[in-house]
């Protein structure tokens, strides 16, 4: 098996090179590729130092496997044929070809064998709070039908990359001097403050965050769930969180949910409200699953119920998605 991460100096392609270590993926070889900018950097793995390759078309990606492919929309389009034209299978972290009918759009816990068809060698990773949103809501639609979901995102800085983190980081050292904050990646200033908006507003106002939750939701989980959603930006480094209300075929007891979310792949539930034990993005952050709490029938709606979710942004809903479906592919050849 031979792989590449294209985009490895970015916070994604870091997370991917640490989830092949951690999780002992099988490959023989590991090539990495970047922009101008990083081409030229080293990084060890597995012992081995692998210097990052300048991305350029041509046949450099003649003998990959598997392609991991998280350097932005605009690179993902542009190289998607060099990177396929071989037979790699390109797993893209951009939101390119997420709703293109020929290229599927996987979650592992939900929908891995759509990962089998793949007529352009693309498969899709979700957007990072449609990847959250579905696991936990899975576990809830296979025991009893969901037909509407609403959903407010709480998402992190680092949903805006590592520079989005380093922002944050920097205004809360400047708030403690007493400086004037440097607002470059965001619209305003992040550190004592959230901000209703995350990427740019659609002609129905709504965002095209909040657009992709709703078009995901209904191509991994089911096209007949009604989704809408408000995604805000608050000053939490890593991690992100959403509260969730869901409307089901027929009314479900928080003890039923508890069961379901529990047996269900991917999810842990944390739902002691009398020991003030929930899910908190502080403490959540850097793991794997995602994470349950505040489980609750809906006060307006006898088929509702309500809850709350945190999952790590950079890992499940971004990188740990991809290795997963690689592993799936790797183990369903």
């Amino acid at each position: 098996m031979n792989i590449a991460i294209v985009g490895a100096s970015g916070a994604v392609g870091q997370e991917l090179i640490r989830l092949i270590e951690e999780r002992n993926f099988p490959y023989s070889s590991l090539r990495l590729f970047g922009s101008a900018r990083s081409a030229g950097s080293k990084y060890r793995v597995r012992g081995e130092e692998i210097v990052v390759e300048l991305l350029e078309h041509g046949d450099a990606f003649k003998g990959i496997d598997i392609a991991f492919v998280s350097a932005g929309g605009g690179t993902s389009k542009e190289f998607a044929e060099t990177i396929t034209k071989h037979g790699a299978v390109m797993i893209d972290n951009s939101s390119t070809f997420r709703m293109d009918p020929d290229v599927p759009l996987v979650v592992p816990e939900v929908n891995a064998e759509a990962a089998k068809v793949r007529p352009r060698g693309i498969i899709a990773n979700p957007n990072c709070t449609t990847i959250q949103m579905v696991v936990a809501l899975n576990a809830l639609h296979r025991v009893n039908p969901i037909s509407r979901v609403h959903v407010a995102t709480y998402q992190s800085a680092s949903g805006a990359g590592a520079s989005g983190m380093a922002e944050l980081e920097e205004q809360v050292a400047q708030t403690a001097r007493g400086e004037e904050l440097t607002v470059e990646k965001f619209a305003y200033p992040l550190v004592y403050n959230l901000i209703p908006q995350i990427d740019v507003f659609t002609d129905n106002d709504y965002t095209k965050e909040e657009m992709k939750m709703y078009h995901e939701t209904r191509k991994i989980l089911d096209k007949d769930i009604a989704v809408s959603a408000t995604c805000v930006r608050v000053p939490v480094l890593r991690a992100h969180s959403e509260a969730i209300w869901v409307e089901m075929a027929r009314p479900m007891t928080k003890e039923e949910a508890h069961k379901a979310f529990t047996e269900a792949p991917g999810v842990v539930l944390i739902d002691k409200p009398a020991e003030k034990e929930y899910p908190m993005p502080r403490y959540l952050s850097g793991k794997d699953p995602v994470y349950v709490g505040r489980v609750r029938q809906d006060l307006t709606n006898p088929n509702g119920l309500t809850f709350w979710s945190v999952s790590d942004q950079i890992r499940k809903g971004a990188a740990l998605n991809a290795v997963q479906i690689a592993e799936y592919l790797i183990d369903n050849k």
